[in-house]
């Protein structure tokens, strides 16, 4: 099948890779050069060409200004036909951003599927991700098959807006675990543990989880190369407390935990791995 990807990042570059190894025909664009080199993949030269080339078109963004900015630029998206296309969108956008995406497409003839992703880069390259999409049955069945070989688990909830939602709320918990860990290692070691002792007791204790069980190896070396950024995941819980400032419900774990990776970004922290959190805690 001829796919379009636009966005050659760290998680887009390895859901790209998958469905290459899945034998679809790829073209590719990404905003800043170099991140296509060693790509078996036509690269094209404005998302517009992407359009043309391509029955799907997956995008994988930093935030939902990057978005706007590929349907919206010069030889972007709306400049050129989109009749009968599918936009797979897996950027996790601020949950009022993508209704507005929703509605662009529609009015080029085109369906928007909001579809972010649960897990990183090792379960995208292994197709074993989780997605949640929101967007037309129609939609979704057409696009079904080729999400099924990226996501081991897919979840629609067909109504816009609500898989960006959920995708925000599990990264309330994504972050808040990821910052209590950080926190109980770096005590275990100050009181005179071995932090791989300390990891391996919370594994089989208290801190048993996918999240330790993913950054186990990141926490032992201290190599903090990203799969999922500070960057990303503080700009994820500052859309979650929108989203509850818009509820009206107070957001008491949500709160702490984004100034504490609000504290990562004001280290310096900003490209390095979420789990670099523990930084924070080490006794310096």
């Amino acid at each position: 099948m001829d796919i379009g990807f636009i966005g050659l990042g760290h998680l887009g570059r390895a859901i790209a890779g998958r469905l290459i190894d899945c034998e679809h025909t790829l073209t590719v664009w990404n905003r800043s050069a170099g991140k296509t080199e060693g790509m078996k993949a036509a690269v094209a030269m404005s998302p517009a060409e992407v359009a043309r080339k391509s029955e799907f078109i997956h995008l994988c963004l930093f935030d939902s200004p990057a978005v706007h900015t590929v349907f919206t630029q010069d030889n972007g998206l709306l400049s050129t036909d989109l009749q009968g296309k599918i936009i797979v969108d897996h950027t996790t956008n601020h949950f009022r951003d993508v209704l507005a995406f929703h509605e662009l497409c529609a009015r080029a003839g085109a369906i928007y599927l909001e579809a972010p992703v649960l897990g990183s880069v090792v379960p995208a390259t292994q197709g074993a991700l989780t997605v949640l999409v929101s967007g037309k049955k129609e939609g979704f069945t057409r696009a079904e098959p080729v999400l099924a070989q990226i996501g081991k688990q897919l979840f629609h909830l067909e109504a816009p807006g609500l898989a960006t939602k959920m995708k925000l709320i599990n990264n309330l918990a994504l972050g808040t675990i990821m910052a209590t860990l950080a926190e109980t290692i770096a005590f275990g070691e100050n009181v005179g543990i071995d932090k791989a002792m300390v990891i391996d007791i919370l594994n089989v204790g208290g801190g048993q989880s996918l999240v330790l069980n993913a950054k186990k190896n990141k926490l032992l070396t201290e190599d903090f190369s990203p799969h999922f950024s500070n960057g990303l995941i503080y700009k994820d819980l500052h859309c979650l407390q929108d989203l509850a400032y818009e509820q009206q419900q107070p957001l008491f774990t949500g709160a702490v935990t984004k100034e504490l990776f609000a504290r990562t970004m004001a280290e310096g922290m900003e490209s390095l791995d979420f789990s670099s959190i523990y930084k924070l805690f080490q006794r310096r």
